[in-house]
C-alpha cells in the first residue's frame, strides 16, 4: 500500500523538522522552530533550498510563492524549482565560456535525401568539418547518414587524425528519400557504445524534410526519441530550409532532451552547430529526470495534473552557469494549522564534474497560516517572473497551434506576439524575444511557414526554463 495512504492530515500530528521522517509520508510538524530545524535539516521556511555539497553538477533550490498558505479554507500556491549549473573557472581558448571543457561523444546524423543535394550538402560538409577542428582527442565522434537506407560513416573513435575524418565527409553525396526513424536509431547504437559517466552524449540530426521512408508515424518517432533518451541520449534537431515538420522536430527534441533549431539559409549551418558544440562543451550534468508526488489531499494542476500520484519530468541536460526553472501550482484543501510536506520528490541524473549517476531528494513544504498579512503577501518575484515564463510559453504555443490550424488570424497572431515580446524582453529572456521579433516580420512579410517554425523554438526554449 502507499505509505502516504496511512497518514491522516486531520489527526497525526508531530514535531519535527522536514527530512527527518520517512519522505514518501506526508507530514505534519506541530510546533515549528525554524531555527531549531534549519540546525537540524538544513531546511529555510521562507526558501526551501537543497543545495548540492561543493564540487557537485547541480545545485537545487526551491523557493515557495509565499511564506505561507491560508488554512481551514481552500488555497493555491506556486512554487519554483531552480536548478544550478556548476560554475567557474576560466574561458574556453577560443569559445568564451567558462569552466573546464566537458568531453564529448557526439554522433552526427546527416540527412543525405536528394533535397539536400547541391548548395545545402555542401554546407552541411562544411559544419561537419568545423565540428571536427573544434574537437581533440579527448573526445569520441562518430556520423550516420540517412536517406532511404542508413549507413555509418565513421563509427565512434577519438578524434585524433583530423583529415581522414574530412576526407570521409567530402565523399557524403546525396541519395533518395528520407527515412529519419533508422537514422536515429543508427546514431543511438554509435553513441552507446562510449556512453561514459564523465563525458556530454549527444545525437545531432540535420534534416531538411518529412520523413517518407520507414516508419513515418509522428507518435511513433517522438516516442523513439523517448526511448532513445531513456538510456541516457539526449537529441538536438536541427531542421534547415522550409519543407521540414517542425511540430515533429520540436516534440522530438522536447522529448529528447535536446535543442531545436531553425536554419532559414543553408550558410547558417555552420554557425548554429558551433553553437551546439559549445553548449555541449560546459554541459554539467545530463539525463536529468525528476520525480514529484504530491500528498493524497493535494492536487498538482502544473506542470502535469496530478493528484497522489507520481509524475516523471525529462529535463535538459544543463551547462555550467545555467540554471533550469520549473514551476510547480499546488491546490490544498481546507486544512488545518501547521507544516506541512505537500509533495516529495528525487531528481536523478549524471553528475559529469564527479562522473557518478547521482540520486537527490526533494522536498516541497508549506506553513499553513491563519495570519491574513502572510498568506496574502506579495508573491515572490522569482516565482512571480518565472510563471510569467510559462504562461508565455502557453501563449506562443496556442499561437503556433492557431496559425496551423486557421483558429487564429495573422492580425490575431501579430497581437499576441507583440504582447510576448515585451514579456520575455521585461523579465530580461532577450534570446527569446529577438527570436518573437524574427517571427513577427515573417508574420509581416506574409511567410507564416517561417514564423511557426521559428517559434517552435522558442516555444521548447521556454518549456525546458533555461536561463543563463
Amino acid at each position: 500500500m502507499d505509505p502516504t495512504q496511512r497518514f491522516d492530515p486531520n489527526r497525526t500530528q508531530f514535531t519535527g523538522a522536514p527530512g527527518l521522517n520517512d519522505p514518501l509520508k506526508t507530514q505534519a510538524m506541530g510546533t515549528f522552530d525554524p531555527l531549531r530545524t534549519q540546525a537540524m535539516s538544513g531546511f529555510d521556511p521562507s526558501k526551501t533550498a537543497a543545495m548540492a555539497p561543493p564540487g557537485k553538477g547541480i545545485a537545487v533550490e526551491i523557493i515557495p510563492g509565499r511564506e505561507a498558505a491560508m488554512a481551514n479554507g481552500p488555497a493555491r500556491e506556486q512554487f519554483l524549482l531552480q536548478l544550478h549549473g556548476a560554475g567557474g573557472g576560466p574561458a574556453i581558448p577560443g569559445l568564451g565560456v567558462a569552466g573546464a571543457r566537458t568531453p564529448l561523444n557526439i554522433c552526427l546524423v546527416i540527412d543525405r535525401s536528394g533535397s539536400m543535394e547541391g548548395t545545402p550538402l555542401d554546407y552541411v560538409k562544411q559544419a561537419c568539418n568545423f565540428v571536427v577542428d573544434m574537437l581533440n582527442p579527448t573526445d569520441i565522434l562518430s556520423i550516420v547518414t540517412f536517406e532511404e537506407t542508413v549507413d555509418v560513416l565513421m563509427p565512434p573513435q577519438r578524434v585524433t587524425a583530423k583529415q581522414p575524418i574530412k576526407d570521409g565527409i567530402q565523399r557524403i553525396v546525396a541519395g533518395n528519400t528520407t527515412n529519419l526513424y533508422d537514422g536515429l536509431a543508427l546514431g543511438s547504437q554509435q553513441v552507446m557504445m562510449s556512453n561514459e559517466s564523465n563525458r556530454a552524449t549527444r545525437i545531432v540530426v540535420l534534416t531538411d524534410g518529412d520523413p517518407t521512408a520507414g516508419i513515418k508515424d509522428f507518435s511513433a518517432l517522438v516516442a523513439h526519441a523517448g526511448e532513445i533518451k531513456n538510456r541516457g541520449v539526449t537529441i538536438t534537431f536541427l531542421g534547415f530550409g522550409p519543407d521540414y515538420n517542425e511540430e515533429l522536430l520540436a516534440s522530438m527534441a522536447k522529448r529528447a532532451g535536446g535543442n531545436y533549431y531553425y536554419i532559414p539559409r543553408p550558410e547558417l549551418i555552420p554557425e548554429v552547430f558551433r553553437t551546439e558544440l559549445e553548449r555541449l562543451m560546459t554541459v554539467s550534468a545530463r539525463s536529468l529526470s525528476l520525480r514529484v508526488k504530491p500528498a493524497r489531499w493535494v492536487n498538482l494542476r502544473s506542470p502535469q495534473a496530478a493528484s497522489g500520484t507520481e509524475i516523471e519530468i525529462p529535463l535538459a541536460d544543463i551547462e555550467r552557469g545555467g540554471t533550469i526553472q520549473q514551476v510547480f501550482d499546488f491546490d490544498f484543501p481546507n486544512h488545518p494549522l501547521g507544516w506541512y510536506r505537500i509533495a516529495t520528490g528525487k531528481l536523478a541524473y549524471d553528475d559529469l564534474i564527479t562522473g557518478s549517476s547521482e540520486l537527490m531528494d526533494i522536498d516541497f513544504v508549506m506553513e499553513f497560516t491563519a495570519d491574513v498579512a502572510r498568506y496574502s503577501g506579495a508573491q515572490d518575484p522569482r516565482v512571480a517572473s518565472a510563471a510569467q515564463i510559462m504562461a508565455a510559453s502557453r501563449v506562443v504555443e496556442k499561437t503556433v497551434m492557431g496559425l496551423k490550424t486557421g483558429m487564429m488570424t495573422q492580425m490575431g497572431a501579430v497581437q499576441e506576439l507583440q504582447k510576448t515580446q515585451m514579456l520575455l524582453t521585461s523579465q530580461g529572456r532577450t534570446a527569446e524575444a529577438q527570436e518573437v521579433t524574427m517571427a513577427l516580420r515573417a508574420l509581416q512579410s506574409g511567410d507564416s511557414g517561417q514564423a511557426e517554425k521559428t517559434l517552435m523554438g522558442t516555444m521548447l526554449g521556454l518549456d525546458q526554463g533555461r536561463t543563463k
